[in-house]
């Protein structure tokens, strides 16, 4: 009896050396096969020859992994190209100001005519403050590539933070020939929020309007605390305005676009646990935010 135990037992012990061998040379073809993907960055998966459940769940679960890995490199590798032509786009836009502001001081330089010299600055003066508007649209762009960024909130009203951004492009809205048709209600809306990056909210979005609009702009704030940005925008269509909270995303027709405001405008509603959303109707743009 004892001898057919021995029997059992050896056999036992050789089917569960073959599956040892068989695991251990799974893992060895996982690890050379994960290395050699990893450095080929390639599309393929893992394959292992062995039936085991457990080292086939391994290779499944590592296979997620890749997957989600590739994706990551693809949107890294995009956004850095899409970042590079962030910056291009930037600095052309930086070099313009600074290029005609250049030009005007010579201009200011070689005649002694007061009347074109006052003139001529005032369009430096323009041009500067087009260049103020770009800086600060590029430091926000910086801060907001930083995830972990952190903000102080206080009780801010609402109705006030609109009226000093309205009253901020009132000069700018003048020059263009644009008069904003704005109802902000009566009741105080109060909300807890960083007052500075509201305020760039609002700014980045009339900055916008300044850009694409075509007249019949709307601005209103409800007692529920909803605000509405509307104007008339045939420039734009309804595929455009899917996109243009994008970061990198560029209006090619615009008058001048960095491509970079809505997308700040968004990042700081979002900080601020808001929501903000674009539709597009009857050709018009309309930007609400929720606060």
């Amino acid at each position: 009896m004892s001898i057919y135990i021995y029997i059992i037992l050896a056999i036992i012990i050789f089917v569960l050396l073959l599956k040892l061998i068989s695991i251990k040379k799974s893992i060895k073809e996982i690890r050379l096969r994960l290395k050699e993907i990893l450095k080929s960055n390639t599309n393929n998966l893992l394959t292992i020859s062995t039936n085991d459940k457990n080292v086939k769940n391994l290779a499944q679960d590592l296979n997620i992994e890749l997957k989600n890995l590739r994706e990551q490199r693809l949107q890294y590798e995009s956004g850095n190209q899409e970042l590079k032509k962030t910056i291009t786009n930037i600095s052309h836009d930086l070099r313009t100001p600074l290029t005609a502001i250049s030009g005007y001081i010579d201009l200011i330089k070689e005649n002694d005519d007061k009347i074109k010299t006052q003139k001529y600055l005032k369009v430096i003066e323009r041009k500067t403050n087009d260049l103020i508007n770009l800086t600060e649209n590029f430091f926000d762009f910086a801060k907001t590539i930083d995830i972990g960024i952190k903000i102080n909130k206080e009780k801010c009203c609402i109705n006030e933070l609109l009226e000093e951004a309205l009253a901020n492009y009132y000069s700018v809205f003048k020059e263009h020939g644009i008069v904003p048709d704005v109802k902000i209600c009566k009741e105080k809306i109060y909300r807890t929020v960083n007052k500075n990056t509201i305020i760039r909210v609002f700014e980045n979005i009339l900055s916008n309007i300044n850009k694409y609009s075509n007249g019949d702009v709307r601005v209103i704030l409800e007692n529920t605390g909803n605000i509405l940005f509307s104007n008339k925008a045939t420039s734009l269509d309804a595929t455009t305005v899917q996109k243009i909270f994008d970061r990198y995303f560029t209006v090619e027709n615009a008058k001048k676009s960095n491509g970079i405001g809505l997308s700040i405008a968004k990042q700081f509603v979002e900080l601020n646990e808001g929501h903000i959303k674009a539709n597009y109707k009857k050709g018009n743009l309309i930007i609400e935010i929720q606060l």
